[in-house]
């Protein structure tokens, strides 16, 4: 059997999120803005899975708008606070390209981290004036998995840009976090369904009064007006199901996916000369597994182990096909030999000691394999 280990991209989907959804994709197909009996039962299970999604985050209902994904719900997040408020935007330099580009279209500021991945909170202060107007750091990055120090830097933001609003997108957090006590200072929190086990395409902004954001998408004024377009009924109803399930066994999942993953760099490092592991271990999620060899170009090492069945990715890879090394690793300060030699293990609730022992046989020799071919 194939070892997964790209949980960090996406997750299969929970049966408890499959039998959720199955219903409202034939018979209860209703159209929950409409008034007959079949819409009213649509509008049922949606109030139903908001107020599941509300509890999960740590939200009101009413805070919790439906979007089409974490992409949706982060854009919503820069774009509807700044059509609003104007001023200045600011990002950490390691945010995912979701907010780094919305970021970058309002001429956004970026805010600097060390070399373990954690916003450095000197420099973060440096790029804070009363102009600010919106502050954006992620909870937990989705490349090497560093857990940011939330609450210091929304009291940082609070001092030094009082008119500003936080944001974090807290999609590679949730499997691993609780969201709902970790994301408590923030204003507006992202999250996206496919990262926990429920359906692509479906995710969810939470945001706090008396924040208000403009929406970008325009029609007939579902969300209160804050994202149009008819809902997708059935991936709503299959994410508050995999949310739900995902609450119950997070700190069994977290316990287990750590030790797997600890055995998994541990092996690597010890098997593998030249090997780095990226970020500090104790500040990572569970699931992240970030390692980089000299000497080994990450597009081909992902070649061989997917030929070998050990699926996983690396952040290396830009639009235009030429091999760069991801800006994450670039804002750390990796050296651009390591950094082209990356690789993104990342565990999920169903990973096994196999997929570690497949893992642990197959990557060694790949990169063997790689450096010899390279002399």
């Amino acid at each position: 059997m194939p070892a997964y280990l790209d949980n960090a991209a996406t997750t299969a989907m929970r049966v408890e999120a499959v039998e959720a959804m199955l219903p409202f994709l034939r018979e209860r197909f209703g159209n929950p803005s409409g008034s007959h009996a079949m819409a009213r039962e649509a509008r049922k299970a949606l109030d139903e899975a908001r107020d599941v999604v509300a509890a999960g985050l740590g939200a009101e209902p009413g805070e919790v708008v439906f979007t089409g994904g974490g992409t949706e719900a982060d854009n919503l997040a820069v774009a509807g606070v700044h059509r609003l408020r104007g001023g200045t935007v600011v990002c950490s330099a390691v945010e995912h390209h979701a907010v780094l580009h919305a970021c970058a279209a309002v001429g956004g500021r970026l805010a600097p981290v060390t070399a373990d991945g954690v916003v450095d909170l000197d420099r973060l202060a440096d790029v804070l004036d009363a102009d600010v107007t919106l502050v954006s750091v992620m909870l937990a990055n989705n490349e090497v998995g560093t857990v940011q120090p939330l609450a210091e830097i929304a009291e940082l933001v609070r001092r030094h840009a009082p008119a500003a609003v936080v944001h974090t997108d807290a999609v590679a957090a949730f499997p691993w976090v609780d969201v709902a006590a970790a994301a408590r200072v923030a204003d507006l929190v992202a999250v996206s369904a496919h990262k926990f086990g429920g359906a692509k395409g479906v995710g969810a902004l939470v945001v706090r009064p008396p924040v208000k954001v403009a929406p970008i998408l325009h029609g007939g004024g579902q969300e209160r007006d804050r994202r149009s377009g008819t809902h997708n009924v059935a991936g709503i109803v299959a994410m508050a199901a995999a949310m739900r399930a995902t609450v119950v066994e997070r700190d069994e999942v977290v316990a287990r996916a750590g030790a797997l993953r600890d055995r998994l760099a541990d092996g690597l490092l010890a098997a593998i000369a030249d090997a780095h592991e990226t970020g500090l271990r104790p500040a990572k999620v569970a699931g992240n597994c970030h390692v980089s060899f000299t000497g080994v170009e990450s597009e081909a090492l992902l070649m061989l182990l997917d030929g070998a069945g050990v699926y996983a990715s690396a952040g290396s890879a830009c639009a235009s096909g030429a091999v760069e090394p991801s800006h994450v690793l670039a804002a750390m300060g990796v050296p651009r030999d390591r950094a082209l030699g990356s690789l993104r293990l990342t565990l999920g609730r169903d990973t096994t000691g196999a997929d570690v022992d497949l893992a642990l046989a197959v990557i060694p020799p790949a990169v063997a394999r790689l450096r010899e071919a390279g002399r």
